[in-house]
């Protein structure tokens, strides 16, 4: 009989095949891993969510499904990110309840945090204000986690919670040029730039900066929550403030993993989006302080090699 039944949902995306890649390098015996994705169930729709859970009777979850999207698609669905994201949130949590998950680990993002605000950041600072105008859709649906988080916590003592990750990136993103987030979109551009021999174009002035965690640092954060933090309260999953980088200097990363000689130029006429979002990790720091963050050059140069070798294959 295996010791705990660990359902991950949205396993087909960026963090989930982080999660498999991870979890079966660190199995612990006896534990059983289901990996779930859009295919095996609609989790918009209550009745396919509570039978996936029949099926499987997970023990634990990893819960990562979402709508998702970069700045430019969230700009123009703001109320289907929310909309999308509550339906699922609420029945994955309600299915987690009803089926006695001991314990739910939900992964929310960095931009849920209020826009107006001091940095660097930290989980206190979860709802003090409104998020920035360009997702506030998807921003809201996933600060509404933490509030469910705490409602199943207080009136039912589940224990779900929930890991906030800067930008992810690594193999198995959404490499689209058009609503991609920054990174997978410089990896695929300079993809094409290089094949083609055409200028590299960077979309803004290059000067945001962004705090980028590897796809695989996440997913061993993630199983650690899973497994040893017991707080309802979240958790930030970032590398620390000192390894923030402007989108500037990960584009230079990006063209040297690609070996580019070509032309960079910076499209001004496109949106920056928010110029910063500097997070602390003191809190994870805490209990991890000996956790070793893939540096990001090793982490993109990864990246874009799985990206050349998958291409045909890669979401794009």
């Amino acid at each position: 009989m295996a010791s705990k039944v660990i359902l991950v949902t949205g396993a087909s995306g960026l963090v989930g095949n982080a999660v498999k890649k991870v979890a079966l390098e660190e199995r612990d015996a006896g534990d059983k891993w289901v990996f779930v994705s859009s295919k095996d169930a609609n989790l918009e729709s209550e009745a396919e969510t509570m039978a996936l859970f029949e099926k499987h009777k997970p023990t634990h979850v990893i819960h990562l499904a979402a709508m998702v999207g970069g700045l430019f698609r969230n700009l123009a669905f703001n109320l289907d990110f929310f909309r999308c994201n509550m339906k699922i949130n609420d029945n994955v949590l309600h299915a987690c309840f009803v089926h006695g998950v001991k314990k739910c680990v939900s992964c929310l993002s960095t931009c849920a945090f209020p826009d107006k605000i001091t940095y660097p950041i930290n989980e206190l600072n979860l709802h003090d204000g409104p998020p920035h105008d360009s997702n506030f859709g998807f921003a809201y649906a996933k600060r509404m986690l933490d509030v469910m988080n705490r409602g199943y916590n207080s009136q039912h003592n589940c224990t779900f919670t929930s890991v906030i990750p800067t930008n992810v990136f690594g193999p198995h993103d959404n490499f689209n040029l058009q609503d991609g987030h920054a990174l997978p979109g410089l990896v695929h551009k300079g993809y094409l730039a290089k094949k083609e021999n055409k200028p590299f174009v960077i979309w803004g002035t290059g000067s945001p900066r962004r705090q980028f965690i590897y796809s695989l640092d996440l997913a061993r954060v993630i199983i650690w929550v899973l497994r040893e933090y017991d707080d309802v309260s979240p958790m930030i999953a970032s590398v620390g403030e000192e390894d923030e980088v402007s989108i500037k200097e990960a584009a230079e990363m990006v063209v040297r993993a690609h070996g580019f000689k070509g032309k960079i130029v910076y499209d001004t006429s496109k949106s920056d989006g928010q110029f910063k979002k500097t997070a602390s990790n003191a809190k994870l720091r805490k209990y991890l302080p000996d956790f070793k963050f893939t540096p990001t050059e090793k982490a993109i140069q990864e990246t874009v090699d799985w990206f050349i070798k998958n291409y045909e294959t890669a979401r794009k």
